[in-house]
């Protein structure tokens, strides 16, 4: 099923900063008419003419590489070149792509709009988060060597088309983002790893960062908003150190859910857990990720959430997952690797059907 033309509603919930509050935006479906059928003749026109934007700035990209650097970048699409991320600074030893610190000032900028063009418009999330993440190896790499925004991958997995099948494939240290595009839709939003060390910190210019700030407090309201004896019921018994779907953990989903599940919550409690779901969601553009959170609101009573340590979030090991019949999010704390009296967070975003677009089996 194609994402993009599920409903003309638009997300971007509001997520400034460490300190700042969280506003997710209206979850409703779109009208239907009456034999049910949804209204989606905007929607579809708006993610159309998203999707063709996404495939102009790639090819306005490619425009600007010489023709070892586009074999670089157009590769096939297969299972062995989707899988190729990490969460680790490990460069090309994990990645496929051309690297951005070898592209000149114009090609980068226009690398750089590519991503933009694919990704949602929120602060805090999208190609903000995205920014943010690249800023905060830009900080590391202040601290450590092996660490900096040049260390980032970008291909195109298959030809950028508004007719064929394709994924744009782009990450580094911290951060893995998989769109993958057919026949002019959005067929898959994950895998999307991502992560962040420092949590916080404040730039040269005195800018605040906090990039997973919106994903660390929706995951955090979720579980406040719990009694203590639905808090024992989603409490796990086994302890985590990462995240389980990692990369080369491809379709390891346990076979049983854990946890409470949501179809025991009130309402309330129920828009707590679609909010905490949002800003892995937003990753995408603003219509393919209403249609998104639409498809996983639908499923909320099929869908459990369950962590493990601590429920503020706080400390190494504190763990929170959710699961639905599609969505997979998990969240953890690990100690830091080189701000070591710091915590860092690890998050993945990944669907039980369509990861990578489902064009594989695992």
């Amino acid at each position: 099923m194609a994402f993009a033309a599920g409903t003309a509603l638009l997300l971007g919930g509001i997520y400034v900063n460490a300190d700042a509050a969280t506003t997710p935006s209206d979850s409703s479906a779109g009208d239907t008419s009456a034999d049910g059928t949804a209204a989606t003749t905007e929607a579809t026109t708006e993610a159309s003419s998203s999707v063709s934007d996404v495939v102009d700035a790639a090819n306005a990209f490619l425009d600007t590489l010489d023709s070892d650097q586009q074999s670089d970048v157009l590769l096939d699409f297969t299972e062995a070149n989707a899988t190729a991320w990490s969460n680790l600074p490990c460069g090309s030893t994990c990645r496929v792509g051309i690297e951005f610190s070898t592209l000149s000032d114009e090609q980068l900028t226009a690398a750089k709009a590519v991503i933009e063009a694919a990704t949602g418009t929120g602060s805090g999330t999208g190609y903000d988060q995205v920014t943010q993440i690249l800023a905060a190896d830009d900080k590391l790499g202040e601290t450590a060597s092996g660490y900096g925004s040049g260390n980032y991958y970008l291909a195109f997995l298959g030809t950028p088309s508004t007719d064929g099948t394709w994924q744009l494939h782009f990450g580094g240290h911290h951060l893995a983002l998989n769109l993958t595009y057919k026949d002019g839709e959005v067929e898959g939003t994950t895998p999307f790893f991502i992560g962040v060390e420092p949590t916080s910190w404040t730039g040269d210019d005195g800018t605040s960062y906090a990039p997973l700030a919106g994903m660390h407090d929706g995951m955090e309201d979720m579980l406040a908003g719990l009694s203590d004896d639905e808090l024992a019921e989603a409490k796990l018994s086994e302890s985590f150190s990462d995240v389980l779907l990692g990369p080369g953990e491809d379709g390891d989903f346990p076979e049983t859910k854990e946890g409470l599940q949501v179809s025991e919550l009130t309402d309330d409690q129920q828009e707590l857990v679609l909010a905490a779901m949002e800003p892995w969601v937003d990753v995408a553009d603003d219509t393919t990720a209403a249609s998104v959170l639409s498809a996983y609101k639908a499923d909320l009573d099929d869908t459990y959430i369950a962590y493990s340590g601590s429920s503020d979030l706080s400390a190494q090991g504190d763990y929170v997952r959710i699961d639905g019949p599609g969505v997979w999010i998990e969240f953890v704390c690990q100690n830091g690797v080189v701000y070591q009296s710091q915590v860092h967070y690890h998050t993945v975003y990944r669907d039980h059907d369509s990861d990578y677009g489902g064009e594989f089996s695992f």
